[in-house]
């Protein structure tokens, strides 16, 4: 692996840890509330907590701006991220829970990886080589075995099947969020988790669900924090330097770490149908990660704002109000020259070119 990648690629595995924990501690609080009331404050948790840690950032903080702001071209890419990410999918989630064992569900919830690689390879033409093809069929081979349920005649467990549909969805809007995973996380998440949280409680009350104990709703909004607050905000940093399917490739490690944790809460055994699914998702998100990229590529000409360091190979501008510095991450609205060189990359911001 590139040693310019490890850094994102740790981010990325954190971010998978962070949100792993979040099915099976989000089926223990399914106990005591309705499904879309648990889904709105566990993204009005993220939303307020990522809000607040962005006004303590700011306390203090030296004139030099280090993350780009959001701007009216991105607020199209925003919304939908709100829609599929922060309001559908989380809902279809909680329902299908209900329905699904926890083990089960966060193993299916690497299905999440293929759909985000999918959606980036035909709508937004990222590139994916055999090798990562090979690992989408595998992990698309085990999620259809994980949601066979053999004990009813059509076969198809409908929980199953609702966390594969919530995956789609997430995949939409990690795609989405690539957009403007340039601008700064902290701020794309707390609109996010604000405007969905927001969303989907104003739902739960118009359905009439009982309003949960505040322990319920204290404890819902801590774990939305970590699992989908700073997971989210170290999933977009990952993805502004491996691309979205390259990301949601070490992302695959959280539904394991969330099965694991099922097993360890409600003292299960797994079942055959798990046996056999795990050996084929390990295969295939050891392939996605062993993916490698190189050939001569030509950069156009690009005037955009991003954060950055002048050690990376293509950030060459000079300053005149702040001094050259070569290794202090800075955003200001800047433009690169066409360039055409080789080395070995990944879809980040500056290579996102056709193929």
């Amino acid at each position: 692996m590139n040693k310019v990648h490890i850094y994102p690629a740790i981010q990325a595995v954190l971010a998978a840890v962070l949100f792993g924990i979040s099915t099976p501690l989000a089926k223990v609080l399914l106990g005591n509330t309705e499904p879309v009331t648990l889904a709105a404050f566990l993204y009005l948790g993220s939303g307020i907590g990522l809000a607040l840690l962005e006004a303590f950032k700011q306390v203090g903080k030296k004139p030099i701006k280090s993350e780009a702001p959001l701007t009216g071209k991105d607020i199209p890419w925003l919304i939908g991220a709100i829609a599929f990410g922060g309001i559908l999918a989380p809902i279809i989630s909680m329902v299908s829970l209900n329905r699904t064992p926890a083990s089960t569900a966060s193993l299916l919830l690497n299905f999440e990886g293929v759909a985000t690689a999918l959606i980036a390879l035909l709508v937004f033409k990222e590139n994916i080589g055999k090798r990562v093809g090979i690992a989408i069929a595998l992990i698309t081979l085990s999620s259809i075995i994980l949601s066979w349920d053999f004990s009813k005649s059509w076969g198809v467990s409908l929980g199953a099947m609702g966390v594969i549909l919530a995956c789609i969805c997430w995949g939409i809007d990690n795609n989405l969020t690539r957009n403007i995973s340039s601008k700064s996380p902290y701020i794309i998440v707390a609109f996010k988790g604000i405007g969905a949280g927001g969303f989907s409680l104003c739902l739960s009350l118009a359905l009439g669900n009982p309003f949960p104990d505040l322990k319920i709703v204290l404890l819902a909004m801590l774990l939305g924090f970590f699992s989908y607050g700073l997971s989210i905000v170290l999933f977009v940093l990952a993805m502004r330097n491996l691309g979205s399917a390259r990301t949601s490739a070490y992302f695959g490690a959280a539904p394991f770490i969330g099965a694991l944790l099922s097993f360890i809460i409600y003292k299960s055994l797994p079942g055959a149908m798990f046996i056999i699914a795990f050996p084929l998702m390990i295969t295939g998100a050891i392939l996605l990660l062993k993916d490698t990229h190189e050939h001569p590529h030509k950069h156009e000409p690009v005037r955009h704002e991003h954060k950055h360091t002048h050690d990376d190979g293509h950030h060459h501008h000079p300053h005149e109000e702040i001094p050259d510095f070569m290794h202090i991450s800075h955003s200001h609205m800047h433009e690169h020259a066409a360039l055409t060189h080789t080395h070995p990359h990944t879809p980040d911001i500056n290579h996102r070119h056709s193929h």
